[in-house]
């Protein structure tokens, strides 16, 4: 009988086990449906979309919840950027409580919509737990990148100023992909193209697909040039230049020059193919093209007048989601566009929450690079390290870009960069499904023949 309630005791949380791991995988594809659906819903900017996401991201709490109600504990997977989220949160919570917001309205708007991004971020945590997920959703992440540059290149040849051929943006733009603003697609592959870049340069997956990601990484890049966008360019160059950093500070002996030829090969490849009178013509239409959108010079005096806006309110700001509101008082020029962001992210945060949120701000970006950096060591190798220097490297160019443009004041944008920060600066090594099966099958220890237990197993 010993034996028998012995084995019942090992089946049971085997059982348990296969549950989570169903509910993870399930949370885990929730999560990056809706990332995916995103930019595809023009960059989830109208309220339709707005509302799919956070109702996406409800119903993904729920079956969480209900996940831990099932299994009968709280299972929590810890990260350091809880931390300086809670405060940026604490920050909002005081302006909406205590009116100190320019528009109470649009402050709660906003801070329910980055609630959603914490779902996706915190869910994402929780759920991505083993080897096989991550390589999963590498490919899944590297052909969805494809396919969207893809059609970018395709509409890119055959453009009618509508998006998808079909819907006339109300107020005009620069269309790229699914985007009204080409800088906005620009910022989107700056997430995307690591992950295939980096996928091609471990050694988690064979041959063949390393050939076909170092291409869909050369594709994708390439768009960010054919679309035009001059922070994404610079952005993809600071990509570049810290991939080169890592392999020069992280690799060492033979591995490293055979990494370094390869990584050259892989760059002179992405130069070929972008290359041509075709490149030459979109680079250089963009000085008339530019006539669509708001001008150097004017974001220039747009950053001036922000700061004007940050001296008058300068320790929690005008207030989250509020600029578009409050900057009218304050500017300095006429134009017949709207101006509804500052252009600058960081600026545009530090108006918007003042000093105490600009300090979350860097305090959440300091973690993320810190943790991130930590895990590097053997990145060839090791998955998790891989998945950080990923994370990272979407995380750095899509914030190089948002000194010279709003791409996190667009919610598709914003939401995979919280998640890709999130999973870079997880402390959590991921386990191989052979490493799990094994841990479970451990024996359980026998009973002490002195323990009161002894006597009820027999």
């Amino acid at each position: 009988m010993a034996s028998a309630l012995a084995t019942s005791t090992l089946k049971l949380p085997s059982v348990r086990d296969k549950h989570k791991m169903s509910t993870d995988s399930v949370l885990l594809a929730g999560v990056f449906s809706l990332l995916f659906f995103g930019p595809l819903a023009f960059g989830a900017v109208e309220p339709w979309a707005i509302f799919v996401l956070e109702a996406g991201a409800a119903i993904l709490l729920a079956v969480w919840l209900r996940k831990q109600s099932t299994t009968g504990e709280l299972s929590l997977r810890n990260n350091p950027l809880y931390f300086p989220m809670a405060g940026l949160a604490a920050v909002v919570l005081l302006q909406i409580v205590f009116g100190w917001t320019a528009y109470r309205h649009d402050t709660i708007s906003k801070a329910l919509l980055y609630v959603a991004f914490a779902l996706f971020a915190f869910l994402a945590n929780q759920s991505l737990r083993r080897n096989s997920q991550a390589r999963m959703l590498a490919l899944a992440i590297s052909a969805y990148g494809v396919a969207v540059a893809g059609f970018a290149l395709m509409q890119g040849l055959s453009p009618n100023g509508k998006l998808y051929w079909v819907r006339t943006p109300y107020f005009g733009g620069w269309i790229y992909g699914p985007y009204v603003n080409h800088n906005h697609y620009a910022g989107l592959m700056e997430m995307l193209v690591p992950v295939p870049l980096v996928l091609c340069l471990t050694r988690h997956a064979d041959s063949r697909i390393r050939k076909m990601a170092a291409a869909g990484a050369a594709l994708m890049a390439g768009t960010i040039f054919f679309s035009g966008s001059r922070g994404g360019m610079l952005a993809l160059i600071v990509q570049l230049v810290l991939l080169a950093i890592v392999f020069v500070k992280m690799q060492s002996g033979t591995r490293a020059a055979a990494s370094v030829g390869f990584f050259a090969v892989v760059v002179a490849f992405l130069l070929v193919w972008i290359g041509g009178l075709e490149l030459t013509n979109r680079v250089a239409s963009i000085g008339t093209e530019t006539k669509q959108e708001i001008t150097g010079g004017t974001r220039w005096t747009i950053d001036k007048d922000s700061f004007r806006m940050f001296l008058r309110k300068p320790i929690l700001g005008w207030g989250f989601g509020t600029f578009s509101t409050a900057y009218p008082q304050f500017r300095t020029f006429y134009t017949n566009l709207s101006v509804t962001d500052a252009h600058n992210d960081y600026l545009q945060h530090l108006v918007e929450t003042g000093a105490v949120g600009f300090a979350a701000m860097l305090w959440f970006l300091v973690t993320m690079y810190r943790n991130a950096w930590k895990k590097l060591r053997d990145w060839p190798s090791e998955i998790t390290g891989a998945v950080a220097l990923a994370c990272m490297l979407g995380c750095t160019g899509i914030l190089v870009h948002s000194f010279v443009d709003f791409n996190l004041q667009i919610p598709a944008n914003a939401a995979w960069f919280y998640v890709l920060c999130v999973l870079g600066a997880s402390p959590h090594v991921l386990e191989s499904h052979r490493r799990v099966r094994r841990s479970r099958q451990q024996p359980a220890p026998e009973p002490d023949a002195e323990s009161p237990n002894a006597n009820l197993s027999a």
